[in-house]
């Protein structure tokens, strides 16, 4: 039995609290003096490893500051090949378990990465504090957390890091998710969905585990009827009859189409997927219940999590060290790739400013300085509301060029090649990700050339089809298992007017900018690009939010 389990077995609540939620009573000097002493004791265990010496280029650093100052910053490409090859011994520490996620074309099909035994049991505590801030009214309230609650399992099984944390879950609370993890490894997608659906209806469930759009694509299913539920499959599952009717008595009354709201009563959802701020609202109007967000990548795992406020994620002190690349630093960094930018710390972060984040892993973890390729926002220096005193932060967006959609991760290269392998003629193209529908999308504007006539909607599949034949490392193991619960295919086409890459190089060269600057960008080009390309174009909100940053949590969601 599990610290945890044991806590509230026997009722051991302000004990439970502490030891899992304590980190919100930091204040910001104590939450650096964690991370600092945290890091010199990486720092001796990586000193002592082969693929630490590595990565930090035979620099020995004895202070925080010596090794802010002599080791380089680091991406997936600076330990390959050790943790493709999970070589386990030339690592601090040996792992109990590798978690993989996705890869990036041309470089490596996926990424593995390392989670040192320190390291799986933080994150016990961890888990259970999100658990915690989704269900409670306020401080100390852990009266909703109960052992052996029961949870639709709606995302990707081992050796994904969802299903990595599914079994931690499984281990520290005795979650029963629907179905179990162990019955989902041999299942699609769809079947493990469809199989969760009927024994959540069957047993009832407390609360849900997997991607925001899933829950999502479950409510709409359900707002357009439950009547095509055939009668051979109810007659499979009796147990579902009442709670069928009760659900639909409950819809009758309110004079609305029956929601998943109406059959469960959830105490709590923990969603993954870089676009949860999209469909929060949805969520909470189709089921209920708001979705608590955090934000982790398979190669730190939980890096912060949002309280029962619902605002601002509160960074967590124990897993990695943090660093954070200022924006113009940033900026400076993508005119010259030579260039190496400058970090700041936690308690030197401004409020309302960007910034791109750096981790090192404590406990024996691989990665030294590396950078996960987000740009995080500071919301705040404090949530004044709770009274924590550690900066808030929220996800704003990928740092480089990838455009992350959930179930499909899209470079340049591949959105490129696509069109080059549709085989008409064009002049340029650019995109971005915007909603469409309500979902997150790729919007491709294409301008065309020499008089060729397409429809926008038939460019749209024929990208679409060759972006799937390109780029296998970056989609969701089950397509179209997602294709088909999702009802939508994630490609939007503008075709631009004859002239407009012209044109806007006109207008560029008129604003004096240099011969490099003269077109805009292949990959998020802003407001202001797409207006002088002649398009109308309403200002389009950041929709990429947390945590799980991985093509699995579609499957970091």
């Amino acid at each position: 039995m599990s610290k945890i389990q044991e806590l509230l077995r026997h009722g051991r609540h302000e004990e439970l609290w502490q030891m899992c939620c304590g980190f919100i009573d930091l204040n910001l000097e104590q939450f650096m003096a964690i991370q600092k002493r945290l890091l010199l004791e990486q720092i001796e265990m990586l000193s002592n490893c082969e693929l630490g010496r590595k990565v930090m280029r035979g620099a020995m650093p004895e202070t925080v500051e010596e090794f802010r100052e002599q080791v380089p910053l680091t991406t997936y490409i600076d330990y390959c090949p050790e943790l493709l090859e999970q070589r386990e011994d030339v690592l601090p520490v040996k792992p109990v378990h590798w978690a993989r996620t996705s890869g990036r074309s041309g470089e490596y099909p996926f990424k593995w990465a390392p989670i040192s035994r320190r390291v799986w049991e933080e994150m016990g505590p961890l888990l259970c504090a999100g658990r915690i801030f989704a269900t409670c009214q306020r401080k100390g309230d852990v009266s909703s957390i109960s052992l052996n609650s029961k949870l639709l399992y709606a995302t990707a099984p081992l050796p994904y890091t969802t299903g990595v944390i599914a079994y931690k879950c499984e281990e520290e609370f005795g979650y029963k998710y629907l179905p179990s993890p162990r019955e989902s490894e041999g299942m699609s997608f769809t079947e493990r969905l469809e199989e969760g659906f009927w024994l959540a209806l069957s047993e009832g469930m407390d609360g849900f585990y997997g991607l925001s759009a899933v829950l999502v694509a479950i409510g709409e299913r359900f707002k357009k009827g439950t009547g095509n539920v055939k009668f051979s499959t109810l007659l499979s599952h009796p147990k579902a009859l009442p709670r069928l009717m009760k659900g639909l008595i409950k819809s009758k009354l309110a004079r609305r189409q029956m929601l998943p709201k109406d059959l469960w009563s959830i105490k709590g959802i923990a969603c993954g997927g870089t676009d949860s701020f999209v469909y929060r609202e949805k969520i909470k109007d189709m089921w209920g219940v708001r979705p608590l967000d955090s934000y982790a990548a398979t190669e730190s795992l939980i890096i912060a999590i949002q309280t029962w406020d619902y605002e601002g994620m509160t960074f967590i002190p124990n897993l990695n060290f943090l660093e954070f690349i200022p924006e113009a630093e940033y900026s400076k960094w993508r005119l010259d790739h030579y260039y190496q930018p400058k970090t700041v710390l936690l308690d030197e972060v401004k409020a309302g400013e960007n910034y791109e984040i750096v981790i090192t892993n404590f406990h024996g973890g691989a990665m030294v300085r590396y950078r996960l390729g987000d740009i995080v926002r500071i919301t705040s220096l404090r949530n004044e509301k709770l009274g924590i005193d550690i900066p808030q932060m929220a996800f704003e967006r990928r740092a480089d060029d990838l455009i992350d959609l959930g179930f499909i991760r899209l470079t340049e290269r591949v959105i490129w090649q696509a069109i080059e392998n549709i085989s008409i003629p064009y002049v340029d193209w650019t995109a971005r990700k915007e909603v469409a529908e309500g979902r997150p999308a790729l919007h491709l504007y294409l301008e065309l050339k020499d008089g060729y006539i397409a429809s926008e909607k038939g460019v749209a599949t024929a990208v679409y089809e060759q972006i799937k034949k390109l780029d296998d490392g970056f989609i969701h193991y089950d397509l179209p298992s997602i294709e088909r619960l999702l009802n939508f295919k994630p490609i939007e086409i503008t075709l631009l007017p004859e002239g407009a890459f012209a044109n806007y190089m006109a207008q560029r060269q008129a604003e004096g900018a240099d011969l490099a600057h003269l077109k805009p960008p292949h990959i998020n080009p802003s407001d202001k690009a797409l207006s002088w390309l002649g398009t109308k174009v309403e200002a389009v909100p950041e929709v990429e939010v947390v945590a799980e940053a991985e093509a699995e949590a579609v499957a970091r969601q």
